[in-house]
């Protein structure tokens, strides 16, 4: 019999049990009484006139409003006879990464550098923590969140691919600015305690004191993993010179491990030196499966109770079918006819903003579907650009001022023939910002293709002065023939002063080019939509062309690096 006993998700509820019947009792009492006429009626007709029919009818409706009470109530209790595994639920075990990101971390005392290692290191770590949630935080002299609370291991790794201390904005070494970054992550998160693990090599007498503050008495667990050796190696900077300090000395940044070990064991964490293998991150407990996380203190619910309450409301259903009195179901066509205002709801809009949603759809190749996401009118025109509709690309960037925008719609015209507008497109470029390279350069690329469509339509002799068949020649205006390859595509932001591995070298004669002046190599432009599907060649050539895009995030990361440090300093009087 105790099998047959349900468990009770919300026994809370069974504290209405006493006001309803209360409220039963209430109405029971004023059914009963029938105002004034009692007092004027004889007794006799009070049963007839007052009662509103026989004892046994008006008995069952109370009997019938009981019962509806009472299984509104067990449902809510949420009775439930079945467990169930919950295998897609994950540990609770939150990880906030703290890396070193200064001029120092290039160091080449561990091979090919410090910064090589650490990012080894913590590629390692994410993957033995694939189905947890780490955070990524990068400090200098400034501190700036690279990936929040999340087990995207993808972008996780593309970021830090990218990472190098020429994106950090205010030169330095801040740890405690991360751990204060970190802590605040950690509290957003509701996910537990968590743990922190600064990666780097050396923390000044200010850090130390104000990452005590910061984590106090009862905050999270510091782990350390130190980067580099006790003798140092001198930092060599881009030009090929080693770093020197204010008295032209080249400077040795050293790991002055007993030091920092000592201060982390004050903080009640833990510390290791970086090692070839996995023992330093096992030695910090980052290996440690759920369970002995569990033992620690975190527990991890893996499988629950199912809320089998909803089969309660079956017979509720059919007792207020039997309650509906005559003439009221056919009403319900009325309200039902009723305009009602509708909105497309899905359940991924509360957790997602219309661009993350984008973003995800355009990484999941499906840029027609990810356009119509899109509100950000750049990332829209990227999305219509890769799924072929130029004309929406061009639309949509052109909503925007920036150089990068004419930029981009330049990159759009082009790619739907229209090479005076893309002209035009990148003029405005120029005119915004004066060393946009990648605007010059596909400039130079649309002007070649234009004379050459010019010469090769004054070579063809044109019988009769209009032959529609006649090479070189446009009749709409969106001749694609050019002998010179199509600029490079939207995604490639421009950026002054960087290379564009997708732009290539216009030449005097492109080579295969025919006797119409149209390079063989690569296909006439994309038609407009609706002017017919793309050919297998063409095909090929525009996602040839696409793949070029470079998708290095580190300019955005540089951007994104110094815009949040113009909102600190205005924000700090």
């Amino acid at each position: 019999m105790t099998e047959l006993w349900p468990y009770w998700l919300r026994p809370l509820w069974l504290l209405a049990l006493p006001l309803l019947g209360w409220l039963l009792l209430k109405l029971w009492r004023r059914r009963q009484r029938a105002g004034r006429w009692q007092m004027i009626l004889p007794v006799q007709f009070h049963a007839t006139l007052l009662g509103g029919g026989s004892g046994s009818n008006r008995k069952l409706a109370w009997i019938a409003l009981g019962v509806a009470w009472l299984l509104v109530l067990l449902a809510l209790l949420g009775p439930s006879w079945q467990r169930v595994e919950h295998t897609h639920q994950r540990p609770a075990d939150p990880l906030v990464i703290l890396l070193e990101l200064t001029p120092a971390m290039l160091a080449e005392d561990s091979a090919p550098n410090r910064l090589e290692q650490a990012r080894r290191k913590i590629l390692d770590l994410l993957e033995q923590r694939r189905d947890s949630q780490t955070a990524l935080i990068v400090y200098a002299g400034s501190a700036h969140t690279l990936v929040p609370l999340s087990d995207d291991l993808a972008t996780t790794r593309n970021l830090l691919e990218a990472l190098d201390p020429s994106l950090m904005p205010q030169p330095g070494q801040r740890a405690d600015l991360a751990v204060r970054k970190a802590l605040g992550l950690l509290a957003q998160s509701d996910l537990g305690q968590g743990r922190l693990l600064l990666v780097g090599s050396s923390l000044s007498e200010h850090e130390r004191s104000a990452i005590e503050r910061a984590l106090g008495r009862h905050g999270p667990s510091l782990l350390m993993l130190g980067i580099g050796s006790s003798e140092g190696a001198p930092v060599r900077q881009a030009n090929g010179e080693y770093l020197k300090d204010e008295h032209g000395a080249i400077l040795l940044p050293r790991l002055d491990s007993p030091s920092l070990k000592r201060f982390i064991n004050d903080t009640g964490g833990r510390y290791r030196h970086a090692r070839l293998d996995d023992l330093d991150l096992r030695g910090l407990g980052l290996f440690d499966n759920p369970l002995r996380l569990r033992s620690d203190g975190q527990t991890v619910q893996l499988d629950s109770w199912l809320d089998q309450g909803y089969w309660l409301l079956l017979p509720l259903l059919l007792l207020a079918a039997c309650a509906g009195r005559r003439g009221w179901l056919f009403c319900l066509p009325l309200l039902l006819a009723l305009p009602q205002p509708s909105q497309a709801f899905e359940l991924r809009d509360l957790w997602l903003r219309p661009d993350q949603q984008g973003r995800q759809l355009l990484e999941q190749h499906q840029p027609a579907q990810a356009a119509r996401r899109f509100a950000d009118p750049q990332w829209r025109g990227m999305a219509l650009y890769q799924a072929g509709d130029f004309e929406g690309a061009a639309k949509a960037f052109a909503e925007s001022d920036s150089a990068e925008a004419h930029y981009n719609r330049g990159n759009a015209l082009a790619a739907s023939g229209e090479l005076d507008a893309a002209l035009d497109a990148y003029e405005q470029a120029l005119d915004r910002q004066s060393d946009l390279q990648p605007a010059l350069a596909n400039q130079a690329l649309v002007e070649e293709a234009l004379a050459q469509r010019t010469a090769g339509a004054q070579a063809q002799p044109n019988a009769g002065g209009d032959a529609e068949g006649a090479p070189g020649s446009d009749s709409d205006g969106d001749s694609g023939s050019a002998g010179t390859p199509l600029p490079d595509g939207p995604g490639n932001e421009a950026r002054p002063g960087e290379a564009q591995p997708g732009q290539r070298k216009p030449s005097g004669q492109a080579p295969g080019a025919n006797a119409s002046g149209q390079d063989e190599d690569l296909p006439n432009a994309p038609a407009r939509p609706g002017a017919g599907n793309l050919d297998a060649e063409q095909r090929q050539a525009l996602e040839q062309w696409l793949r070029e895009i470079p998708d290095n995030p580190a300019q955005l990361l540089r951007r994104k690096f110094w815009y949040e440090q113009q909102l600190h300093q205005e924000k700090t009087p």
